[in-house]
């Protein structure tokens, strides 16, 4: 048990790990602050974001600001006076303001091994780029964009068939597991600043539709890391006839060819397969613009693909 007094500040699903690791260890958790309620999907229905939803379950005080820089919003933390504020995936940069309320500093959860990937994406950047290695770093935050001097950090594999939701989910545990460590060292004294190498630094920016669109040409990897990396969203996709036509899971087969890239061959057990300039990606669940999402064997049933198609045109 800490009597460490923590503003938690998180929004989206990687941030509930933390919140609930840190409340089950009996943390004293002064506030959450978090993203207002914002309309989402099609019938623009008002949602609350994930972290206000496990706060209010647990009975945790909630504060959402449009604008954590506001006056009202260093106002309401001077108030409640935290010894350290835990951030992971807030969605808005602190300023100089709140970065020196507390005495023990702001401290973020960012997973990637900075200063490799900083900013906004690097779970999906990690597997776009086909690394094999990622993890988590304890950060002391400063006004930068995840500049700060690393507290602690943990490495993972990533293994070949995992796609975002696993190793996102996979990242938030281990990054709940490795905060809790690292708070008891900075509430004993004992934790250790690094900074880091700016020489290093890597980014990954916000995910655009735009940047989902798949090259034929490309490697039948990378390919297949596009896929992974963007699903479920904004998600990777080709056209089929002129419609978008969305790749969420597919298979990498590297081998030579003669193929066109892009071109489609039909094989109902295994479902469509489409060549690359190495090779062929079998893909396996899609989406036809103004359709559900369905497996390839699904939409086969209802739709006269031809052999000699070429996807991406």
């Amino acid at each position: 048990m800490s009597s460490a007094r923590i503003i938690f500040m998180g929004t989206p699903s990687f941030a509930l790990p933390a919140l609930d690791m840190l409340y089950s260890k009996n943390y004293h958790i002064a506030g959450v602050i978090t993203q207002p309620d914002r309309p989402k999907g099609r019938g623009r229905k008002i949602i609350a974001p994930p972290v206000k939803i496990l706060s209010e379950k647990l009975g945790l005080p909630v504060f959402q600001p449009d604008n954590i820089k506001s006056d009202s919003s260093v106002s309401f933390i001077k108030k409640i006076n935290p010894d350290i504020i835990v951030v992971a995936a807030f969605g808005q940069i602190l300023p100089k303001e709140i970065l020196s309320v507390p005495p023990l500093g702001c401290i973020n959860i960012h997973p990637s091994l900075l200063p490799k990937y900083r900013g906004a994406a690097p779970i999906n950047w990690a597997l776009i780029k086909g690394e094999t290695k990622t993890g988590v770093t304890i950060m002391m935050m400063d006004e930068g964009m995840d500049s700060g001097d690393i507290l602690s950090q943990e490495e993972t594999l990533i293994n070949h068939d995992e796609y975002f939701i696993q190793l996102h989910d996979r990242l938030a545990g281990q990054g709940a597991a490795l905060l809790v460590k690292t708070i008891k060292q900075i509430v004993s004294g004992k934790a250790h600043r690094r900074a880091q190498n700016p020489d290093e630094a890597t980014y990954a920016p916000r995910l655009t539709k735009e940047g989902g669109l798949i090259n034929w040409h490309d490697s039948v990897s990378s390919i297949y890391n596009l896929i992974r990396g963007l699903c479920p969203s904004p998600c990777a996709y080709t056209f089929l006839n002129g419609q978008r036509f969305k790749i969420y899971t597919a298979i990498p087969h590297q081998t030579q060819t003669t193929d066109p890239p892009g071109k489609v061959a039909i094989t109902s057990l295994q479902g469509i397969i489409a060549f690359a300039s190495d090779g062929y990606i079998t893909l396996q669940e899609i989406q036809l613009a103004g359709k559900k999402k369905m497996t390839a064997q699904e939409f086969l049933r209802g739709y006269k693909l031809k052999a000699d198609t070429l996807l991406g045109q």
